[in-house]
Parts: C-alpha cells; structure tokens; sequence
C-alpha cells in the first residue's frame, strides 16, 4: 500500500493513550478507552494477565521459544533449531510474497494472547464518537530483543542471526495489525513501546550502535508504512533523541513532563524531523509520580505544554503546524497504576486536550 499521505491525517491535538490499563475486565477498560479518548481510540493491554506482559505477549511464534520453570528463553543449540529458523524464514517469505494469508500465519495476534485487540475490533462500528485514527502497539525490537534472553540467559540482541528474526517478528506482527485495523477505513497509527531505548548509551548497552538500534527500528517502522500506517515510538525517559529523530518514525511519544529540558537539547534533530512532517505526542501528563498526579491540575499542565510548545516554536516551526501535529498523552501506560489513579490521568489527559483545543488554533 505504500507509506500514507502526510496530508491525510493530523492529530490537531487530540487525546491518544499508551495502551496499557491496570484493569482485569478487557471491555470495561476498552469502555473507558472510548470515554476518554473516542476520537483516537486503542486496543487495550492489561498487563495484571500473565500472557499480556509487553514482552511475553509478542514472543509466540519464536523459534526455539522455550519454557520452563515460569522462564521464557530462546532455546538456540538444540538439535531442532535449524530446522525451527529454515520454517521461520520460509514463512516469513511466503507471507511476505502473499503466497500464504498473513491471518494464518504465526505473525497473527491469537485472542489468548491479545483479548484487548479482538474486543477493539468489535467496538468499533458501535463507537458513538466517529474516530479519527485508531491506534495499536508493539513492543519495539530493542526492548524485546535486550529483555528476551537465550539458553545461556544471554540477551538475543547480541546473536545476529537471532536478532534478526525477533525484529521480523516484530515487523511481521505490526503489519498485520496495522492490516486488521485499515479495514475500518480510518488512519492508522502504530506505536512502538520503546522503554529499554532510555538505557541507550549507558554501561549496560554500551556494545550496541546508533546504527544497530536505527535498523531495527526503521524495519519495523517500514513493515507498517508498507501496510499504509504512521509508525510512532514511544520512549518513556530521557535517551538519544538523534537517533530516535533520524529513523523513518511519524510521531515521537516523549514525557515531556518530566524529560522536555533533555529533549530540547537537540534542536537540528528536531527542526529536521518537523520539516519532514513528524509529528509529536507530549507525554505532558505525569504517571510516574503520586504526587505530582495528585497535584497537577489541567490548568497547570496546559500552561506547562503551552511554554514548551513556545520552545519548539522559537526553533522556526509555526505555531499552527506545532499544533496541528501534536498529540496530547499521559507520560506513560497506566498498567502500574492504581484503578483511580488511570481514572484521573484519563481524565488530566482528556481535559488537558481539551483546554489546550479550546484556548489555541487547534
């Protein structure tokens, strides 16, 4: 289908949530998606479920994919192995080529493992607010593949050959959701959950390379513009915004309550990447602190957001362009968050979107 028009959709900041709900009831919490957020809805991860935990809930269909003791790990040095990556390969190929259905492919997201995603496919039509995009997730290759250990309890990143096969996994699994939600006719968006990436240059990832990192991104990020849909990437602290910025990704998702001093320091990155139509999601709602929660208004965080925006604007972008391509969002999921907790940052969010349309030119 190709990489979408960047003239058909603009978020015109609009409320847009992470994914992840601290709720067991998958349709209540669906229900509270469609309140609070019904112009950009999600598909909702509830990771309090085993089987729906960020990384656990992408791993079937891994060769190798092996547990015991309540351990997921890639058993890569058995005797069936081979055999295991040649089917992998094969396949991929073939739904890549359309030989076989992606549907029914080990790249589809089973309702045991994703509940969340097949109760948002059949809320939609029903929706009383007519979307205006609606949104996915996944869990992006550099989280999965430094959280995803092998038999020697070695992190998959650092094998090649393994490595390859989690991003086209990855890729494979974002495609197809990006597929199932097109059918709707409404844009389509994305997100990579990239939390892993606020290690990136730290001791504990000083071995792997912007360019590493850059790779895989973009080929998940072009399995999704291959199937019409803007790819985003979530990062919920401070990490290198450069590389981030140079990938091929539509809207960048950053805490701009807490990590916007850090963000602004890299104002060509930035400058470059609005001027080729990116788009941002101001994570200005904070979610990993009680107090500041309890303690923030929509007030106060609409004025936080219009200074930053006053920031971004002095770096020669237009305030009508800043915008009309921003998303507004919490900081991060709700999925560790008490029940009233997430209740008040949907709330902080949706009226924080609001006042910010209300008092602007959005």
């Amino acid at each position: 289908m190709g990489q979408p028009s960047r003239n058909s959709f603009t978020p015109d900041c609009l409320p847009v949530l992470i994914g992840s709900m601290p709720s067991r009831d998958h349709r209540k919490a669906s229900e509270s998606v469609f309140l609070h957020t019904p112009e950009i809805p999600v598909w909702v991860q509830l990771p309090v479920h085993h089987q729906e935990g960020m990384i656990v809930q992408f791993m079937p269909g891994f060769p190798g994919l092996t547990t015991q003791d309540e351990k997921w790990f890639i058993q890569s040095d058995g005797a069936d192995f081979s055999d295991a990556l040649l089917q992998f390969y094969e396949e991929y190929m073939a739904v890549t080529e359309e030989r076989i259905p992606i549907d029914d492919s080990r790249f589809a997201l089973t309702r045991d493992v994703a509940p969340g995603f097949y109760i948002f496919m059949e809320e939609i039509p029903a929706a009383t607010i007519h979307p205006r995009a609606l949104k996915g997730q996944i869990t992006g290759p550099i989280t999965f593949s430094t959280a995803v250990k092998d038999h020697h309890d070695r992190a998959i990143f650092y094998d090649d050959q393994i490595r390859d096969v989690a991003i086209k996994l990855l890729a494979m699994k974002a495609r197809w959701q990006a597929r199932q939600l097109s059918r709707f006719g409404f844009p389509v968006i994305l997100f990579l959950d990239e939390p892993a990436l606020a290690g990136f240059g730290s001791s504990e990832f000083i071995s792997i390379t912007g360019e590493s990192v850059t790779a895989a991104l973009n080929e998940v990020i072009d399995a999704i513009h291959a199937e019409g849909g803007y790819a985003g990437i979530h990062v919920c602290a401070n990490t290198d915004w450069n590389v981030i910025m140079n990938t091929h990704v539509d809207i960048i998702n950053f805490d701009a309550y807490g990590y916007f001093d850090r963000f602004i320091l890299y104002p060509d990155a930035l400058k470059s990447f609005w001027d080729r139509d990116g788009m941002i999601a101001w994570g200005i709602v904070p979610t990993d602190n009680p107090d500041a929660m309890s303690r923030e208004t929509p007030q106060s965080l609409t004025a936080l957001l219009k200074a930053q925006m006053i920031q971004i604007e002095q770096l020669g972008i237009s305030r009508v362009t800043i915008l009309a391509r921003s998303f507004i969002t919490p900081s991060c999921g709700l999925g560790a968050l008490t029940a009233d907790q997430a209740d008040h940052v949907l709330e902080l969010t949706q009226n924080v979107s609001r006042m910010i349309r209300n008092t602007t030119a959005c």
